[in-house]
């Protein structure tokens, strides 16, 4: 559930609270960190997919159903683990009407902000509606 203007602006104003009081504990909480071991996450898992598809291959090539059913679980198991951090690897988590980098809001203005705020299932009908209108 997204964030209201005022609940953005009163957490804002708290963050740059905390950096004024105390700069050096929040460097140490920045989110930035977090995102680096999402990225070595996500790595990780298509590292485990690509070996996992060797291993099916060499159970493919000498045949042994166990090689080929452990490199499947193998990526599967990294597939899981990429698809898990992808968005707080690549940063892209839905920002609501975030202040752009001159304070202004995101690009797209408020349509954008608002489709991004509604599930996909919602876009879709809508889009659907509207081209049926028409």
């Amino acid at each position: 559930m997204p964030l209201s203007e005022h609940e953005q602006r009163l957490l804002e104003q708290i963050e740059r609270a905390l950096v004024d009081d105390d700069p050096k504990f929040a460097s140490t909480v920045r989110t930035g960190d977090r995102r680096q071991k999402a990225r070595r996450k996500l790595q990780l898992g298509a590292l485990l997919v690509v070996v996992g598809l060797a291993v099916v291959v060499g159970g493919v090539a000498v045949p042994n159903v166990f090689l080929g059913v452990l490199g499947f679980l193998i990526a599967f198991g990294g597939a899981v683990l990429g698809v898990l951090n992808y968005k707080s690897a690549t940063g892209a988590v839905e920002t609501g009407n975030a202040p752009g980098p001159a304070g202004r809001p995101a690009a797209g203005g408020a349509r954008a902000a608002k489709a991004r705020r509604q599930p996909m299932k919602n876009r879709l009908e809508e889009r659907f509606r509207r081209r049926y209108d028409q």
